[in-house]
């Protein structure tokens, strides 16, 4: 999967504080999310791709982490993130 420039600015200007935010939690974890919806699908397709499949296992781990670390540090922005259907994260 490859995301242009322009999607990227797109999903930073609207999870994160503006377009070039790329290292706040929430514009990490709206990224994440796309690439595992990415991933879920092509392994609907393929589900004999090992090496995806372990890749998407780390991204989801990643975006696990990062969610706990939102957690500690600001329960309201967690809730702000976890509202958010689009993203499809659950509690």
């Amino acid at each position: 999967m490859h995301l242009n420039s322009d999607e990227k600015v797109e999903i930073f200007e609207t999870y994160g504080n503006g377009k070039t935010d790329t290292g706040s939690p929430e514009a990490q974890i709206a990224l994440f999310s796309f690439r595992i919806k990415h991933l879920t699908e092509h392994l609907r397709s393929n589900h004999k791709d090992y090496t995806t499949a372990r890749a998407l296992k780390a991204l989801v781990g990643k975006r696990r982490r990062l969610l706990d670390y939102l957690i500690r540090k600001d329960i309201n922005r967690y809730r702000a993130i976890i509202a958010r259907p689009e993203l499809g994260i659950r509690k």
